[in-house]
């Protein structure tokens, strides 16, 4: 899997741009972030379906070093850095139930309307940290 490094831009209003300095053209936006790094997601992965030479991931430094627009967006804009992996367009979708502690339930409906949405960048998240053993 590729992590690709997103700027989400606050607009002021509660609503998010994101945009990828290592692929030029790929953006998104979302009314808040949740709903920006869902569709940080999708952009990706339609910018790169079926595309053979998609741009290898820079890290943070590099991208600090080499991105033109790196300083205008320092001097300019008020963001937030973010991780988005490139998954597939065609992902199978694997259903089934889980039980939650009902304290969560409503503790994850105080933050977000898609619960599943939530649980998958929760696990996405916790996997990241290499604590999977």
């Amino acid at each position: 899997m590729k992590d690709y490094i997103a700027l989400f831009e606050e607009n002021g209003k509660g609503g998010y741009g994101v945009v990828f300095p290592d692929l030029p053209g790929c953006i998104s936006a979302g009314s808040t972030y949740e709903e920006a790094y869902r569709m940080a997601h999708e952009a990706l992965a339609l910018y790169c379906d079926g595309e053979d030479n998609v741009p290898k991931p820079r890290s943070l430094e590099k991208i600090k070093k080499e991105w033109v627009y790196w300083k205008e967006w320092i001097d300019n804009y008020n963001f937030l850095i973010g991780y988005i992996t490139l998954y597939p367009l065609k992902t199978k979708v694997k259903k089934f139930n889980i039980a939650i502690d009902e304290r969560l339930v409503k503790r994850i409906d105080r933050i977000t309307k898609n619960r599943s949405a939530f649980i998958v960048e929760a696990i996405e998240s916790f996997l990241k940290t290499g604590t999977d053993r």
